[in-house]
């Protein structure tokens, strides 16, 4: 479909306010999806040092312990 003008292309046919709310909720989504993702990696790594800290030290504990 080809379209006269820009005007007529954001119009979309008398359509353009629905055609262009679903790319923008879509992005939205997409964006929010994206950031909540990167958030609960960080979050997972940051978990994953504390416990491997945490278990650094009780090994240490106990090899102090044992001596």
């Amino acid at each position: 479909m080809q379209f006269d003008s820009f005007s007529d292309f954001i119009a979309m046919g008398g359509y353009g306010f629905y055609v262009w709310l679903s790319f923008g909720s879509c992005a939205l989504i997409l964006l929010g999806i994206l950031f909540s993702s990167l958030n609960d990696t960080k979050r997972i790594i940051s978990s994953v040092r504390q416990q491997a800290q945490r278990e650094e030290r009780i090994k240490k504990a106990k090899q102090e312990a044992g001596q």
